[in-house]
This record gives C-alpha cells, sequence and structure tokens, in this order.
C-alpha cells in the first residue's frame, strides 16, 4: 500500500504543470482608451497587426474612451494580469493625467506595468500659409508680440501635448497665447487653414499632408533631432528655443499582476515589430517614428518627464475636471 502510494505521488504532483496551457492559448484584448481614428488607435493597430505573428494570436483592439483616456486605462488596471488584457495609453496616462486631474481611478505605478513604447512623434509649430506671412520661428514671435490682443492656437483639447506645449511656448517667448481647444485635429486643421486660427504646435502627423499641399508652413519641429522626412525644418533648439524637446508617445500597458515571463515575450514581440522595414516605413509616413524601449525603460520614461509635464500644467493652467 505505501509503495503504491509513494508511485503514485510523483504523477498527483505533476498533473498541475502539465494541465497548465501555454500563454497564449486564445486571442489577446488591446484596449485604446481613445476614439477610433487618431493617431494612438491608427499606429496601435498597425503595431499589433505585425505582433500577431510572433505571438502566434489574434489581439482585438477595442476602443474604451472618455475623461481623457482615464476610463479605459482604468479598465485595463482592474482586468486579471493573465497577460490576455493589454492596453495602448498615450504619454498623457503615463505622465500627464495625473497632474490635470483632481483624482485619478487607478494609480499607475501600482497597479500598472510598462511593456514597451511603440512609438514617438514630435509637435511641429505650424502656421496657415495664406494667411501667416512668418517663415521662421523667430519670425513668428515677433509677429505675435507685436499683437498684444493675443494669438490663437488650436490643440486637440485641454491638457493634451499640442496644448501644454502651445502654452509653454507662449510663456517662454512672451507672447499672449489664447487657446482654442477643439476635440481633435479633424477641426484643427481646418479652423486655421480658415485663417480662423493663427498657430498651432499639434502632433506633426495631423498637418504633413496639408503642409505637402502648401498650405501650412511648418517653423520648427519639437524632436531632438530633424524629423526624416522634413529635413528643411529645424528643430526649436536651431530656431532659437533650446530646451523644448516634447515628443507624444504611445506604450503597451499591462495590469501589474502580468507574469514576468509574458511581459517579456510580448516586448520581445513589439521588439521585432519596431524593426520591421514596412512598419517604419508607414509610422513615418504617419509622421511618427517606431521605437522599442525594455519594460524598465518604459517605466523610467514615464516617471522621468513627469516633472516636465508638471510644470507644463502649471504654466498652462490647464485643469481636466
Amino acid at each position: 500500500m505505501l509503495r503504491r502510494t509513494l508511485l503514485a505521488s510523483p504523477l498527483v504532483l505533476a498533473t498541475p504543470a502539465l494541465a497548465q496551457p501555454a500563454w497564449p492559448d486564445r486571442p489577446i484584448r488591446m484596449i485604446v482608451p481613445f476614439p477610433a481614428g487618431g493617431s494612438l488607435d491608427v499606429l496601435t493597430r498597425l503595431s499589433c497587426e505585425a505582433a500577431q505573428q510572433g505571438l502566434g494570436q489574434s489581439i482585438i483592439v477595442e476602443n474604451r474612451p472618455g475623461a481623457g483616456g482615464n476610463i479605459g486605462t482604468d479598465q485595463i488596471a482592474k482586468s486579471p494580469g493573465d497577460g490576455y488584457t493589454l492596453g495602448s495609453v498615450s504619454v498623457g496616462l503615463l505622465s500627464i493625467n495625473q497632474y490635470l486631474f483632481s483624482r485619478m481611478p487607478f494609480d499607475f505605478d501600482r497597479e500598472l506595468t510598462g511593456i514597451s513604447l511603440i512609438y514617438e512623434l514630435p509637435n511641429i509649430a505650424v502656421v496657415p500659409s495664406e494667411y501667416n506671412p512668418t517663415k521662421t520661428l523667430a519670425e513668428f514671435i515677433a509677429w505675435a508680440k507685436a499683437r498684444p490682443q493675443g494669438v490663437t492656437f488650436g490643440s486637440p483639447g485641454v491638457g493634451t501635448s499640442p496644448h501644454l506645449a502651445g502654452a509653454m511656448l507662449a510663456a517662454r517667448a512672451g507672447y499672449n497665447g489664447i487657446h482654442v481647444p477643439f476635440r481633435g485635429a479633424a477641426q484643427t486643421v481646418p479652423a486655421m487653414l480658415s485663417g480662423s486660427l493663427d498657430f498651432a504646435l499639434d502632433n506633426l502627423a495631423s498637418w504633413i499632408p496639408v503642409m505637402q499641399e502648401g498650405r501650412a508652413r511648418g517653423l520648427a519641429v519639437t524632436s531632438a533631432e530633424r524629423w526624416p522626412t522634413l529635413p528643411e525644418v529645424p528643430t526649436m533648439a536651431e530656431a532659437g528655443m533650446p530646451d523644448f524637446v516634447v515628443t507624444s508617445w504611445a506604450a503597451i500597458i499591462a495590469p501589474i499582476a502580468t507574469p514576468k515571463p509574458v511581459v517579456e515575450r510580448i516586448s520581445a514581440a513589439f521588439r521585432a515589430v519596431a524593426e520591421m522595414p514596412h512598419v517604419q516605413a508607414r509610422m513615418l509616413q504617419s509622421g511618427g517614428r517606431a521605437v522599442w524601449t525594455s519594460p524598465e525603460q518604459t517605466m523610467a520614461r514615464a516617471r522621468a518627464e513627469r516633472p516636465m509635464w508638471q510644470e507644463m500644467v502649471r504654466v498652462s493652467g490647464a485643469k481636466a475636471d
């Protein structure tokens, strides 16, 4: 009897391990906490489509907008940490919203973990060619200072990087900037082209088509180096505004309880995506750059930028509630 029990014990102990399914054994849900059609949604779908091959499962993108992205991000934070619910969030969720909202529904550092950045894109200082004669940032600042009644600048919403960057430029350059929020680039661009707006310091992706048509003029980009598809446009530093590197970026995140081996496998899949030539080309055409960071680097990037964004929120006076 004892011998039979001892022989059986290893089999009993081994059964749970043998029954454990390999990850992933079903489709993965990717929550995007903003509406469909924006840069985050479009570039996330591009990255996820490419990542499916490496993970061996479909990635289903779901849009869960609201409260500046907080609603969808909270849903990610409260999901099981099993690797089947991920999120793609913008810099606003990782580094800005905590300074815009008096109360956050989640604690990013305690409930979520970064996996990898997937892209970053600069903002560009842009004016309407038909209504603004300035051709350099210095000329624009002089033009703006000569208008004490104020210069209007548009953005896709209160607390977005175009709003905060536009407010910071006005404060540092010393002109009266009047913020005009819109719901997105689909409204901002026509307003500027009609002459209703004077200026924008907006995501590059939104302005490439009208710049190529000659209807808008780029004065400077907020990246550290000149942008590959716009070699003639100087950086902010080259245009006379040093220490003004402001980029928008997005990262893949997961609930903090997600097992480390799963996090590492997802990160490796998106690293492969960032190295794919067709993804790099599509990103550049859309005004962005495909990038990859380790989980540790992703969290470090989010934390390192928070003081800068906190100061920009303070200067702008932005509040989201």
